[in-house]
């Protein structure tokens, strides 16, 4: 690839896409020409045109740049895409998203964050605390940080936080000067085969920690004695056998308030005001990092108190107003264990409360790979309701779709439907009663249901 410096011009395919969006974001903050192309049109593809960046949702060759020094695409995107096949064939520079992030990272200090969950969280968390304290990063987001409306931001500092996507292998091509690793379960099976060639690849992503460097892991991850980094640090949730620790949790409205242990340090009394335990403990990875970068305690406290998480990460749609007002949360998990994080933090938080989870299977592979986990995990809400698959970059598997996830699902509890027939089942049959509990959850495009619902609830006389 040409040095940064050199690019003038660089085309995007597969444009809005949460991690290629932050780097037409960071070509743009630095003046270059940037383009591209999607599929659909999306909250975050309008918000880069308003941003000055052209994009259409057509293959068609007519509206690419054929002047691009840089062509960067998603694995995602299909071989036999047009615009791609235009690019291959006229020997344009064409690049995964993972090289050029590499290659952004190659001159600076990277704080990188890894995991099959958990990570998007954390990520932002860390970016928010180095920013807010004004110790200052540039911040490569796989989320929408709620307190910026962003996924990207620069900095005069020379630190980037980057989210290390295991995807495609992707967080192989990064360069680590201190790494998380929140979670190694199986995902992305079609890509890795077996869970432990997923295990493997986070193995060789510590590996890549440059010398002198540090390893932040989760306590009790499997293979965690084959992780490696000069300087190595578990985290945990209550759990005094690791070297970092949250303890003395409370609730507070709908939040939290705990103290953080290290070895020969505290914090006492941090306040996180979004849901979930598992928030909790990403948390405790994020202070861990700014402990270790000397930031001020009472820095640290104050960035997290303000901290308002990351869009579809336990985001309040509807907030606790009182015992009679509905809590609507949404959140990105399609994993089974995102799922059993999301449920079991939600009914701790508020356990009077009916739980009705409307749940969106993504992709074919994974519900097919895990539908007894995913089966397992709803059947800890009091009412499931089973939205159609959604594909994404796959074709249909015979015998597999959302009644398959019905039937194992705890009798009586789980009912398929429509988009269109949600909207029915819970404006007209009281599905969601007053002082309950909804949960919308999914990768797909569920995220586009989420205002509708918030108004459907709102205008109920629930």
């Amino acid at each position: 690839m040409k040095k940064i410096s050199e690019i003038q011009e660089v085309y995007f395919i597969g444009i809005g896409g949460i991690g290629m969006s932050a780097l037409a974001r960071y070509f743009k903050s630095l003046g270059k020409k940037v383009s591209g192309y999607d599929r659909t049109e999306t909250e975050l593809t309008k918000q880069l045109e308003e941003e000055g960046i052209e994009i259409h949702y057509e293959e068609r060759l007519d509206l690419i740049n054929r002047n691009a020094d840089v062509v960067v695409y998603t694995p995602a995107v299909p071989a036999e895409h047009k615009e791609l096949v235009y690019y291959r064939q006229h020997q344009y520079e064409l690049l995964k998203r993972s090289d050029v992030l590499g290659i952004i990272t190659e001159s600076s200090f990277n704080i990188c964050i890894a995991g099959t969950h958990g990570k998007t969280t954390t990520t932002t968390m860390v970016a928010h605390i180095l920013r807010d304290s004004g110790y200052g990063c540039n911040a490569f987001l796989g989320g929408i940080a709620a307190n910026y409306n962003s996924n990207f931001w620069s900095s005069e500092r020379n630190v980037c936080v980057v989210e290390a996507d295991e995807y495609d292998r992707s967080f192989l091509k990064l360069s680590p000067d201190m790494a998380v690793i929140t979670a190694m379960d199986a995902d992305h099976l079609d890509i890795y085969g077996t869970p432990s060639a997923v295990e493997d690849a986070f193995v060789a992503f510590s590996e890549r920690i440059k010398k002198g460097g540090v390893l932040f892991s989760r306590f009790g991850l499997k293979r965690s004695g084959d992780l490696k980094g000069d300087k190595q640090y578990t985290y945990g949730l209550e759990d005094h056998n690791a070297d970092v620790y949250a303890t003395n949790v409370r609730n507070r409205e709908g939040g939290y308030l705990y103290d953080v242990a290290g070895k020969g340090w505290e914090l006492k009394d941090v306040k996180l005001m979004m849901g979930g335990l598992h928030n909790i403990e990403n948390s405790v990875a994020a202070i861990a990092i700014a402990n270790e970068l000397g930031i001020p305690g009472e820095k640290i406290k104050e960035a997290l108190v303000g901290f308002k998480g990351v869009k579809r990460r336990f985001e309040y749609i509807l907030p606790v107003k009182d015992a009679d007002s509905i809590v609507y949360v949404d959140d990105y998990a399609h994993h089974p264990e995102e799922l059993r994080a999301l449920i079991t933090s939600a009914k701790s938080l508020f356990p009077e409360r009916k739980c009705t989870v409307v749940f969106q299977p993504h992709l074919f592979t994974r519900t097919r790979d895990f539908a007894d986990e995913f089966a397992s995990v709803l059947s800890l809400a009091d009412e499931v309701l089973l939205l159609p698959i959604y594909p994404a970059r796959e074709p249909a598997i015979a015998g597999v779709d959302s009644t398959m996830l019905e039937r194992k699902i705890a009798a009586g509890k789980a009912q398929t439907v429509s988009k269109e027939e949600l909207m029915k089942v819970i404006g007209e049959k009281n599905t969601v009663e007053k002082g309950g509990l909804l949960i919308t959850a999914g990768a797909g495009d569920i995220d586009k249901l989420v205002q509708p619902l918030r108004m459907l609830l709102e205008g109920s006389k629930r």
